[in-house]
């Protein structure tokens, strides 16, 4: 496979993710991504941040979340997101603590 193939098929890939995350399954919230995958939406628009900074590209935080969520992050919080349960939380800082306990 050629490289600009490869380039095309990790773009569409990352495109059906991105639909998937904000338009198919709004209804997961981004701790249960951090407690199960260790990912969430945030990083996903921070990793796009970080690319377009890479290639020279002035991108702030909030319009990379912009960008990814296809709504400003005050209106994705109002329309999808929840309050986090106790449990959730605690999961969190057992996943938090136990990955940063690994990178150390």
């Amino acid at each position: 496979m050629d490289d600009q193939t490869r380039i095309e098929l990790e773009a569409a890939a990352f495109r059906r993710l991105r639909q998937h995350l904000m338009q198919d399954r709004t209804d997961v919230q981004n701790i249960d991504m951090m407690n199960l995958a260790g990912f969430c939406r945030n990083c996903l628009s921070r990793w796009y941040q970080e690319a377009a900074n890479d290639k020279g590209i002035d991108m702030g935080k909030d319009e990379a979340r912009e960008l990814f969520y296809g709504m400003t992050m005050a209106d994705w919080k109002a329309n999808y997101q929840t309050e986090a349960s106790a449990e959730q939380k605690a999961a969190f800082d057992v996943s938090f603590k136990e990955n940063v306990t690994d990178k150390t």
